[in-house]
Formats: C-alpha cells, sequence, structure tokens
C-alpha cells in the first residue's frame, strides 16, 4: 500500500515538473515571437525625388515622382530584408514639380521622345551596408544605377546619380533642351540641359 502510495506520487510530481518545463518553454516561445520585429515598405511614407541640372552653372531643378507601385510587398526582420529585391514601378505622367508648363513640357519633349516609357522599372539590391545597385528599365534600356543608402530606425534614405547616356536618352535630352533653350541658359548665353540627373528616395518603414 505505501509502495503503491509512493508511486501515484512520483507520478504525479513528474507529470508537475515536465508539464511546467512545457509551460515554461511555450511562454518563451510566445514572448519571443512577440517581440519579434518586422519591417515592411509603406508607399504613403515614401517619396520619390529628383534633381536636374540646366545652364553651364548647373542649377538645379527638383521634381518627384508622386505615385509607384510595388509588386512584391514583404516584410523582412530588418529594413534591408524589408527592400532588398523589391520591384516597383514608376508612371512618368506622376512627375511633379509644381510648375504645371514644366511637368507638360518634361512629359512631351523628353519621356514622350523615349520608348516604352509610360513607366519607368526597377529592382533594389542591397550588396553590403552601405551601398548597393537599382536595376533600372527606361527607354527600353535596362542598366543598373549605383546607389547609396543610410539607415535610421525606420527611416532609409537611398541616394543615386543618374547618368541619362547609360539610358541612350540623349534624343530625349536634345528635344527637351530645344523646348527649353532660352530658360537653360546662363550668363554666358549657352543653353545646357546636363545628362546627370540625382535620385533621391526616402521612405519611413512600417514597423509590423
Amino acid at each position: 500500500m505505501k509502495k503503491l502510495l509512493f508511486l501515484s506520487l512520483f507520478f504525479v510530481l513528474t507529470l508537475t515538473i515536465v508539464s511546467c518545463g512545457n509551460d515554461k518553454k511555450e511562454k518563451k516561445a510566445s514572448e519571443k515571437n512577440t517581440s519579434e520585429k518586422t519591417y515592411s515598405i509603406e508607399p504613403k511614407t515614401t517619396t520619390i525625388n529628383w534633381t536636374a541640372y540646366k545652364t553651364t552653372d548647373k542649377v538645379p531643378v527638383k521634381g518627384q515622382f508622386t505615385k509607384f507601385t510595388i509588386e512584391n510587398t514583404k516584410n523582412g526582420t530588418t529594413a534591408i530584408d524589408a527592400l532588398n529585391g523589391l520591384k516597383f514601378s514608376i508612371p512618368v505622367s506622376s512627375i511633379f514639380t509644381k510648375d504645371t508648363i514644366r511637368d507638360g513640357k518634361l512629359k512631351k519633349f523628353f519621356f514622350d521622345k523615349m520608348l516604352d516609357t509610360q513607366e519607368i522599372k526597377g529592382t533594389l539590391h542591397f550588396l553590403n551596408e552601405t551601398s548597393g545597385t537599382a536595376d533600372i528599365t527606361m527607354n527600353g534600356v535596362s542598366q543598373e544605377l549605383p546607389i547609396t543608402y543610410v539607415i535610421d530606425g525606420q527611416m532609409v534614405s537611398i541616394e543615386g546619380i543618374m547618368n541619362l547616356d547609360n539610358w541612350k536618352a540623349q534624343i530625349a535630352l536634345e528635344s527637351l533642351n530645344a523646348a527649353c533653350l532660352d530658360l537653360h541658359k546662363g550668363a554666358d548665353g549657352i543653353s545646357k540641359t546636363w545628362s546627370d540627373v540625382k535620385i533621391e528616395v526616402v521612405t519611413y518603414l512600417k514597423q509590423n
């Protein structure tokens, strides 16, 4: 009888210890899953800015694209994971410079002189902690655009200098310069539209 009672108590004690151990493991796993943060891009908190240049003094002309789409939005455990490999598409009709006449000229005399350029398409690639590339397709040409980036918490800033010659946009550039001949003249009387354009993307990632 004593032996049976002892075995019963031992069995109950063993079950209690095992159950308690499992509860602790499940609690730790639950806490880990709850505390793990993920990030994803949020179009509403993302801006795509550009700076073009005119005259031999290289006077900046700033603008932005107000719309874009992401084909493969994803969650990542880091900002790099969330952005790496993203495919984007930018409709050129969304160009905005705070000057409707200039916007119209850019559409008519620049983008309309290209091939298949209703949209600019690209894919982001992050190679290390500070730099990467963006595969950009424009004017029927696909080329790599070197980029640098800075991450500060949920804020990511990406920059790149786009040489339009690499996308065979010389004809479009000449067309734009002819349409803006006097406006692109500097003090020396020379009209010039530069082929390099600075691209700046700032995004505040959503934390999930």
